[in-house]
């Protein structure tokens, strides 16, 4: 690869050799004596001695060092559309052939995937399959994010030094930890500055992410799924396809955020109508299901707003806790049984609202009808069960009756009830993840099946959502949103913690895909307490529900709720169509979030501080993404906004707004009022 990074203008062939030929280094690392060309498939047989894109053998110990021959080029451009190249390899002593395909796509994101095939006539056994992209020297900073469950997505930032920092996600899911984005970039980068490439492996089973600076002075991107020992065994004509790996350039972690945006929107398959308010009342009932404890909840959720009420986990089969039931997808005649459930949805279905239901498709207990008639369909290492995880084991979709109990099973529920939407949750990872049938590990396997379950579920009841729920935000990449329509980002609802979750979710995805709840008072994972208005004003920025017992909440508390709803459904198009901005001011002690319309003409931004800060009051806050040559009315909204003027805590515009031109908005800013910390002020800026 001759560049990746910003737009070099109109390069012709003549002028794109003069590019390659100008960035050809010297012959000075004492290696080898031609030219070592680092391609998006290093091969160490041409002098790379860093990481190999294909490793693998024959069980004679040959085929280790492939040293492809390219034997066609197929490409077509797309003039301000971007275009494609597919380039096809073949080694005869290794006897395998490779295809790799990269294209760049309309809205500037690189995509590439390979696949490789045994023409050989022994069997090819495949360790690792992985593409690279090239960074420039200048980019000398690694940058992406950690985890775990209830504190997803938190971002870590070390030195672009020589070796390789790899990260290797071994939990059979995406996982909570999972750096989701891999970004080089310029020291200091942040949203709005310093150039980043960042890559994204587009797959939710085991994943390989790393960051490699070789001696010589290459510094590489790679990404591909992690396959274990002896997963890929390729007979004669057998092929191993790899997922896709995307990569995304821009001037500050924005712009590298806006490709993805702008990618994920213009598929025929996003969601395109008003994203639903949705009610879950998981953390209302958890597993105390009750016809006359729920109804309340319906009558609750209709008179705040909500457009989808969703039932959680506990309504089917011996499901009374967390040890039992799972797999055995039937409607529990001890707590829904006499006509109840059908009660139920008929309750909110009258008030228009959708139903949603909760399943665990990809689980089973050991505690269940399933897994006493069918032992084998539990992923293991052949004689040993797996360690337990929430007392659930895996169920192998690989299968074909586990895969069509499951899927007959759901698909004969929601076309039974009218359900419109599945929490489809994951709750554990794949440990020992083998076949009874094969003895070899299966995750690679598991995972494909996963995907072929939704879609054939999907297939059958078109007008379903689904939603990607995986411990909370376990399962979020690019690939599981070709087959689901929104991820729920985190188990924990504190909107403290939720600041952080959802600034980071969004660097890979736009806020409608992402679920933002309103939750209790005090938080559930970490008894917290936060004012309604925080909470609420957190939930603005993503797809808008509710996780919250209001029949604990007060009159007020219910007619604020309400407030927020309907604000949130005035301002919801805006968010979910506009470009997403963020900042980090005050030395991170003040955050700044907004979503700006493709046309400029409205915005929509949210201040919040994180904690006190060392000054006070802040400095004035700027608003970028806004056209510099217009006006703008600049005023507070929001249920929390119409509070008296008060010149010790609010600027002097509060109370009638101002007018301000785009160009002063973003290079002078305003003064926002002195918040307390975990506060939030929400304000709009109209085009006049």
């Amino acid at each position: 690869m001759v560049h990746w990074g910003a737009d070099p203008g109109h390069l012709d062939d003549g002028r794109l050799a003069s590019v390659e030929q100008a960035s050809l280094a010297p012959l000075a690392t004492n290696g080898v004596d031609s030219r070592v060309s680092v391609s998006i498939l290093p091969e160490g047989a041409r002098g790379w001695t860093g990481t190999p894109g294909l490793v693998g053998h024959r069980a004679d110990g040959s085929g280790w060092s492939p040293r492809f021959r390219t034997t066609s080029v197929d490409w077509e451009s797309r003039p301000g559309q971007g275009g494609h190249v597919e380039v096809n390899g073949s080694d005869p002593v290794a006897g395998l052939t490779v295809r790799v395909y990269i294209e760049l796509v309309p809205a500037g994101l690189v995509r590439a995937r390979a696949e490789v095939t045994n023409v050989g006539p022994n069997p090819y056994t495949l360790e690792a399959f992985q593409l690279a992209l090239p960074v420039p020297t200048r980019a000398a900073e690694v940058v992406d994010l950690a985890g775990r469950w209830a504190k997803e997505r938190v971002p870590q930032r070390r030195p672009f030094t020589v070796g390789a920092h790899t990260r290797e996600g071994r939990h059979g899911r995406t996982g909570a930890d999972a750096p989701t984005l891999l970004l080089a970039a310029e020291d200091g980068v942040d949203f709005d500055r310093g150039d980043a490439w960042g890559l994204h492996v587009a797959f939710s089973g085991n994943h390989r992410h790393s960051a490699e600076r070789g001696f010589s002075g290459e510094r590489l991107l790679f990404g591909g799924e992690l396959l274990l020992p002896g997963e890929i065994v390729l007979d004669q004509g057998g092929s191993y396809r790899t997922p896709w790996l995307f990569g995304s350039y821009g001037h500050g972690l924005d712009e590298v955020a806006a490709r993805f945006h702008r990618h994920l929107r213009a598929r025929p398959h996003h969601p395109r109508g008003p994203r639903p308010v949705v009610m879950n009342v998981w953390e209302a009932v958890y597993f105390d299901h009750d016809l006359a404890r729920v109804l309340p909840l319906v009558d609750l959720a209709a008179r705040v707003g909500v457009e989808r009420f969703v039932l959680d986990d506990g309504w089917f089969g011996s499901r009374r806790d967390d040890r039992s039931g799972l797999g055995d997808w039937a409607v529990a005649d001890s707590v829904w049984g006499g006509g109840r459930f059908s009660e139920l949805i008929a309750a909110v279905k009258s008030r228009g609202m959708e139903f949603g239901l909760w399943f665990e498709p990809e689980m089973v207990n050991l505690d269940s009808d399933l897994a006493r008639a069918h032992p084998e369909w539990v992923l293991q290492v052949p004689g040993r069960l797996p360690v337990e995880a929430r007392h659930q084991q895996v169920l192998d979709l690989t299968y074909p009756g586990a895969f069509a109990h499951v899927r007959d099973s759901i698909v004969s529920l929601v076309q039974m009830h009218g359900i419109d939407y599945i929490k489809w949750d994951h709750n554990r990872d794949l440990v020992d993840a083998g076949s009874t049938r094969s003895g070899r590990a299966n995750v690679h396997e598991q995972t494909l099946a996963a995907y072929r379950l939704l879609d054939e579920i999907r297939s059958a009841c078109p007008s379903l959502e689904i939603e990607s729920c995986s411990s909370g935000g376990g399962r979020v990449d690019l690939e599981i949103l070709e087959h689901t329509d929104r991820v729920w980002a985190s188990d924990c609802i504190d909107p403290h913690e939720r600041q952080q979750i959802q600034r980071w979710t969004a660097q890979l995805l736009p806020w409608e895909l992402i679920g933002s709840h309103i939750g209790a008072e005090q938080a559930h994972t970490t008894r917290r307490k936060n004012d309604l208005g925080f909470r609420a004003a957190t939930a603005i920025f993503g797809s808008l529900g509710i996780e919250w017992d209001l029949s604990e909440a007060s009159e007020d508390e219910l007619d604020r709720v309400a407030a927020w709803v309907s604000f949130y459904k005035s301002v919801r198009h805006l968010v979910h169509t506009g470009t997403t901005i963020r900042r980090s001011l005050e030395d991170g002690d003040l955050w700044l979030t907004g979503a700006v319309s493709p046309n400029r003409e409205r915005a929509l931004y949210q201040v919040v501080l994180r904690q006190r800060h060392v000054t006070w009051p802040v400095g004035a806050v700027r608003l970028p993404g806004l056209d510099p040559d217009r006006s703008y009315a600049v005023r507070a909204v929001g249920p929390d906004a119409d509070v008296p003027f008060d010149p010790r805590i609010h600027p002097e515009w509060w109370g009638s707004g101002i007018e301000l031109s785009g160009s002063v908005l973003g290079a002078i800013g305003i003064q926002i009022p002195a918040l307390d910390p975990d506060h939030a002020v929400t304000f709009s800026v109209e085009a006049v």
